[in-house]
């Protein structure tokens, strides 16, 4: 392994520190496993608890050295098939199966079962005690999973809504140009598609991130230019300029905050950055009820029928 040095530390130190902690969670998790939890009998004469190794290997369908040198902690390759296959043996929950990824330093996914579709109770309260403020909930390819009504005042106009799919860029890379609620257009959506690229790293491969990818480049031209070129970016906080036809422009500046339980998705808030801005998102509020009343309840419907409408979006 190439010797490359990062703040005073190697990643031959790295890959070095990994592999005693990757023996010692395997084994840790393979003594709390008993036969019986697999459909094996107890058998005789287990000086320690749980299963062998052996039988996690052929429980695993692999080789019994091969395991033996995972949980040894050599340097030996290992494929996320195979992980997965010992993680099933091994009844891993989601946490612990990606720290097995993370030790053996192979790239994670998660399982699409795993992705959630929706928010709790709970988050939905945040967001609602966030009004006046816009908060969203997007996971890390831009899909819309639940919004406050101070952001549906903005966003959840008629246009989105006949597109039918409930994720931003979609969104943005579908409506009409006249109609995007972005200003400077050419250079925020540029943005976007860097930072989905960012996450994108995560979930190669993946039918639902391949067939999203492809049907919005053929949706949207200008996306599949973007995508080609290959930029990247972090997602972080920035100053957007938005614009209504009731109201005008308003600049917000994003926030991200992290969910619990929810690595793939995020609250966004948005909050006026100047004082001109704070009055037209007050007028927003005023004309809520009166020409686009979307309660809650309606918008939870639009976002459960889209998804329904579009399970690999």
């Amino acid at each position: 392994m190439e010797d490359v040095t990062t703040g005073g530390v190697t990643m031959a130190t790295t890959a070095h520190r990994r592999r005693p902690e990757l023996a010692a969670f395997l084994r840790s998790r393979r003594a709390r496993v008993q036969p019986a939890d697999v459909g094996m009998p107890p058998g005789l004469r287990r000086r320690t608890p749980g299963l062998r190794r052996e039988e996690v290997a052929q429980l695993s369908g692999v080789g019994v050295t091969w395991y033996t040198w995972l949980e040894q902690g050599r340097p030996i390759n290992a494929s996320a098939q195979v992980l997965d296959a010992v993680a099933r043996t091994l009844r891993l929950d989601p946490p612990e199966r990606e720290h097995l990824y993370r030790l053996a330093e192979v790239p994670f996914a998660p399982v699409p079962e795993g992705l959630s579709r929706s928010v709790g109770a709970e988050v939905q309260g945040i967001l609602d005690a966030l009004d006046p403020l816009m908060a969203v909930v997007y996971t890390s390819r831009y899909d819309v999973l639940a919004t406050n009504a101070a952001y549906r005042d903005l966003f959840l106009v008629p246009e989105t809504v006949r597109i039918g799919v409930p994720n931003v860029l979609w969104t943005l890379f579908t409506v009409p140009e006249e109609a995007c609620p972005v200003v400077q257009r050419e250079c925020e959506l540029p943005m976007m598609v860097a930072t989905l690229r960012s996450s994108y790293g995560r979930h190669v491969g993946e039918p639902a991130w391949e067939d999203f990818i492809r049907a919005l480049s053929q949706a949207s031209g200008y996306f599949a230019r973007l995508w080609t070129n290959g930029a990247v970016v972090q997602p972080g906080p920035r100053v957007k300029t938005f614009r209504h036809e009731a109201v005008g422009e308003l600049r917000m500046r994003s926030q991200s905050l992290s969910i619990d339980g929810m690595p793939e998705a995020r609250i966004v808030v948005y909050t006026p950055e100047d004082e001109e801005s704070r009055e037209r998102t007050a007028l927003l509020r005023k004309r809520r009820q009166r020409l686009w009343p979307v309660t809650e309840e309606k918008a939870t419907e639009i976002i459960r029928e889209w998804n329904a409408g579009n399970p690999a979006l």
